[in-house]
């Protein structure tokens, strides 16, 4: 079996390698640190299964997600994440992933969703699926921040994280003109006017 690893922190990465190792001890277990490394892994190469979190330098999980997808359909990808499902598990789940699980997920709980994965189904928790069923519900209102692209989304998170429209230029090798643009996108589609706002809407609907 072949496993492949995506997240940024490094600790993070040694500590699940250990879980997935004392679990699948004749695995193969690659890891990486960007998402535009892990679509040159699987471009080269045949997976049984993909870890990856989101919010990772350059490519997003989401954006990595779909490129995934397109190359290898069939594939399945666990997201393991720092974020509440509330905030990405919708967005991660419709570009193509399998599984959502935050990062405080217990390690038999990581192990169960991998088996479920490795079995060909989907590993949906109850707050995952309470929050799908409220998504594609007949009365399904979008929320404000629910219209607002993927990548729209990765760079509110930054915004209210306090980054300055350069640290996320960097962030995400945008240039500034184009997060500008983003951000007026975002701050139109939320009928917010400010950074201020914006926090304050972040805060009251759980985004932070």
């Amino acid at each position: 079996m072949k496993i492949i690893l995506a997240d940024d922190h490094n600790v993070l990465r040694k500590g699940l390698i250990m879980i997935l190792e004392k679990a699948f001890p004749s695995a193969e277990i690659e890891e990486v640190s960007e998402g535009t490394d892990l679509i040159k892994k699987v471009m080269k190469q045949k997976w049984d299964i993909i870890i990856s979190d989101i919010s990772m330098p350059g490519l997003s999980g989401i954006d990595a997600i779909k490129q995934i997808k397109d190359i290898s359909p069939h594939i399945p990808i666990l997201v393991l994440s720092t974020h509440a499902p509330e905030q990405y598990a919708l967005r991660a789940i419709r570009a193509g992933a399998s599984g959502y699980l935050t990062k405080e997920s217990a390690p038999e709980e990581l192990l169960t969703a991998i088996n479920t994965l490795l079995r060909g189904k989907k590993y949906i928790t109850p707050e995952v699926a309470e929050i799908l069923a409220e998504a594609y519900g007949d009365d399904f209102e979008k929320a404000p921040h629910e219209q607002l692209s993927d990548r729209e989304f990765q760079v509110l998170q930054l915004i209210i994280k306090g980054k300055t429209i350069s640290e996320i230029s960097e962030a995400l090798s945008l240039s500034v003109n184009t997060i500008s643009t983003y951000k007026a996108r975002i701050l139109s589609k939320m009928h917010v006017h400010n950074n201020a706002e914006l926090i304050k809407y972040a805060i009251d609907n759980n985004l932070m």
